[in-house]
């Protein structure tokens, strides 16, 4: 006769047992992610770096280069009036071209056909033309022009002075550089403002804002975008460029350069001077237009671009990670 016990089954018991052993495992007990290597890379970068490395040999083993020398003119007084005027011509240059530049690209974008055609025409000329040639024939403007006056058109001058007394070698390559950055400037500035939704334009107009005030307030500041990394490169451009007054005997950091080099005969040197100067000013320029850009930048993204240091900090945790994983793998 089976008893009541003899029909109850003992087998689940184990089973639920079997259930809780077979669960998800712990966190300790989880597979660890280890990244990829990618052999390719590394011998890609350790190929980069041993040709990186005997181009550093060879330039600071060469004693053709004479760095002694180099480091004994770097600071030298005649070197640094050089960089000096290098650096306002630079600045003014830019700052006359760019207050020259924007109403000459309100011009162009104006509906007065007048008005667009000159501008046209003026970054058709200074475009189309080098600007060595621009410099000479400023240079030369007296055989042109002996006299320049202010009268009344085909009647009397009320107003006149010559040119070679006007005109000297500094005066000549402000003016030649800055009306041929300003050809540059207008389109910098008309491309920045054509990059503005015309939906903001109409949006200021149907609250009553007038079309000046409107491109100052609304459309200019959303342009800068667009106007700054462009305008970064030509300040940049501008300050290698200045180096080609020197065809004018403007005392500019190429030609202090020359001046000491003609006498010492240590071209390459003196060169190395100068292009050391050049790098490190670009290098200054560069930095500055990164914050610039990401002053504006605000309100365009959800978040900033990190700066260098922020991307250095991030790649540092991320190597130090990538490290710790593989040594506890």
């Amino acid at each position: 006769m089976v008893s009541p016990s003899d029909l109850t089954d003992p087998a689940p018991a184990p089973a639920v047992a079997r259930a809780k052993t077979s669960g998800p495992p712990s966190g300790d007990e989880l597979p660890r992610i280890v990244p990829r290597r990618n052999v390719g890379r590394l011998l890609a970068a350790a190929v980069a770096l041993s040709l990186f490395a005997l181009l550093v040999e060879s330039v600071v083993r060469n004693r053709a280069f004479q760095w002694d020398v180099v480091g004994g003119y770097f600071t030298s007084a005649a070197v640094l009036d050089g960089l000096l005027l290098t650096l306002w011509l630079t600045g003014v240059v830019m700052v006359l071209g760019f207050l020259l530049g924007i109403p000459l690209a309100v011009m162009r974008l104006s509906a007065n056909p007048v008005l667009s055609t000159l501008s046209w025409g003026y970054v058709w000329v200074f475009r189309s033309t080098p600007l060595l040639v621009q410099l000479l024939l400023w240079f030369n403007i007296g055989a042109l022009y002996p006299t320049l006056g202010l009268g009344v058109p085909f009647g009397p001058q009320f107003v006149t002075v010559k040119t070679v007394n006007l005109l000297g070698p500094a005066l000549t390559a402000v003016i030649g550089l800055t009306l041929h950055e300003a050809a540059y400037a207008a389109e910098v500035v008309r491309g920045g403002i054509l990059s503005v939704d015309a939906g903001q334009t109409e949006a200021a107009q149907a609250l009553g804002i007038g079309r000046a005030r409107a491109l100052r307030r609304i459309v200019v500041p959303q342009a800068m975008r667009s106007i700054v990394p462009t305008a970064g490169n030509m300040l940049i451009g501008t300050l290698k460029g200045t180096s080609i007054v020197s065809v004018l005997a403007v005392h500019d950091l190429l030609y202090s350069v020359q001046l000491v080099y003609n006498q010492t005969y240590q071209v390459i040197p003196l060169l190395l001077v100068a292009t050391l100067w050049y790098i490190a000013v670009t290098t200054v320029l560069s930095v500055g237009q990164f914050y610039v850009e990401r002053h504006y930048a605000r309100g365009a993204t959800r978040a900033l671009p990190p700066t260098p240091l922020q991307r250095l900090r991030v790649r540092l945790a991320a190597h130090r990670h990538s490290l710790r994983s593989l040594s506890n793998y």
